[in-house]
């Protein structure tokens, strides 16, 4: 049996290497003053086919349940947020600054930086209209992705804003019910054929593409590169029309993140959606709110496509997973009394592995060397005396067993 296609087993290393990059994510929210929530990972059916658009329905994992409920496995965690936040907004200050790190699954092809289940950051900033939300939201991407070791010259930000297709529609006299169709054709512009793209636009494909061609203009995404430029990021951005979201919640500012080299797919992306939260609480709660998501599939692939990023990742992960200490059993008449100090070192906090049955000592010297101890603890003979070895020097020193602690806290601490 293998694992179903689209969905991943987690070997030990794989397993290290996301969780390398789930703890830089915390570290990195947390620095902007983030905390952590989570949701489940089925919801009601209903709450993506009102909230997200029809386009992302066709993607769905969802089924009948038991229970005769039409139910989903989330395909994203948006929705669930604003539903979090329309049931207990009222107990918590505005703005909140929320992120949260879950498994979200799409039926669909699979392709690079594209699975069946992926785990995604997602953060978000609720109830401040100001851009100042927006460019702070902008300004964590970016630093999100400098702490795994890329630069400006790795990847780009490439910003747009929804109100200004939607002052463009209005000009052309496009009704409301066309809106979201033209935009998502915007959005896929870069993706589908030329002919495509016109044929779909029908009469605006001309003005359309002269937009996308020569770039549109919009003072509110030039405060907003201003913003990240007062923190020495505007390097790191582009402003670019055609980026629009296919989802059918984004209002306002809406941007992806992307390899500058263009093998991959948008690496994160998100916006503004300040009508979400409204639309689920029906009408009895209006919060503003911006926010972006994070997937680990396709930041996995950037980081092996960079030799920098690749390399701090190897060297992280190596160093985590060697050992403190190595207790070497050499009699086992002193098993006993050598357990008794792993528990204790284990409760002061390093790490520390021994033979589970009994080994010639060459071999369990080579299984230190193998764990990457940088110390061997060895039980034998001397007891009450134990021998204790720096594996890197072979410097070696008998301690009575009362003063092992100090010695082993003089080498590693």
């Amino acid at each position: 049996m293998q694992a179903l296609p689209g969905f991943r087993d987690f070997l030990p290393t794989d397993c290290a290497a996301r969780n390398y990059i789930f703890a830089h994510w915390r570290e990195v929210a947390r620095r902007y003053g983030f905390v952590e929530w989570d949701g489940p990972v089925l919801e009601p059916t209903e709450l993506y086919r009102k909230k997200s658009g029809d386009e992302i329905i066709g993607q769905l994992f969802n089924f009948t349940d038991k229970g005769e409920r039409e139910v989903a496995l989330r395909p994203e965690l948006t929705p669930t947020l604003a539903r979090i936040i329309a049931a207990h907004e009222r107990e918590f200050k505005k703005p909140l600054k929320w992120f949260s790190i879950g498994s979200c699954f799409r039926y669909e092809k699979q392709q690079r930086g594209r699975l069946r289940e992926h785990i995604q950051l997602n953060c978000d900033v609720i109830g401040e209209p100001g851009l100042a939300a927006d460019i702070e939201l902008v300004a964590l991407s970016i630093d999100i992705l400098r702490v795994f070791g890329f630069n400006e010259k790795d990847f780009v930000v490439r910003i747009s804003d929804r109100e200004f297709w939607i002052d463009f529609l209005k000009s052309q006299n496009v009704p409301e019910a066309s809106w979201q169709e033209i935009l998502q054709t915007i959005d896929k512009s870069e993706r589908e054929p030329r002919e495509k793209t016109i044929e779909k636009l029908g009469a605006l494909s001309d003005p359309v593409l002269a937009i996308l061609e020569k770039g549109g203009r919009s003072e509110k995404l030039e405060k907003l590169v201003d913003g990240l430029r007062a923190r020495g990021l505007a390097d790191f951005v582009d402003v670019d029309v055609r980026i629009v979201r296919g989802l059918a919640y984004y209002t306002g500012i809406v941007f992806e993140v992307f390899d500058r080299v263009g093998k991959l797919r948008a690496v994160a992306g998100g916006g503004r959606y300040d009508n979400l939260i409204e639309q689920l609480s029906d009408g009895a709660t209006k919060l503003p709110a911006v926010g972006f998501a994070m997937g680990d599939v396709v930041l996995g692939e950037l980081i092996k496509d960079r030799p920098t990023a690749s390399q701090k990742m190897e060297t992280t992960l190596r160093d985590e997973s060697k050992i403190d200490i190595y207790v070497v059993v050499a009699k086992e008449e002193r098993r006993a009394d050598a357990l008794a100090q792993v528990q204790q070192l284990r409760d002061g906090g390093y790490r520390v592995d021994y033979p589970l049955v009994p080994e010639k000592v060459g071999k369990q010297f080579q299984l230190a060397e193998d764990l990457g101890a940088t110390i061997a603890v060895l039980y034998g003979d001397e007891w009450p005396q134990v021998k204790v070895k720096t594996l890197a020097t072979r410097e070696e020193k008998l301690v009575p067993n009362s003063d092992l602690f100090a010695r082993i806290d003089s080498l590693l601490r």
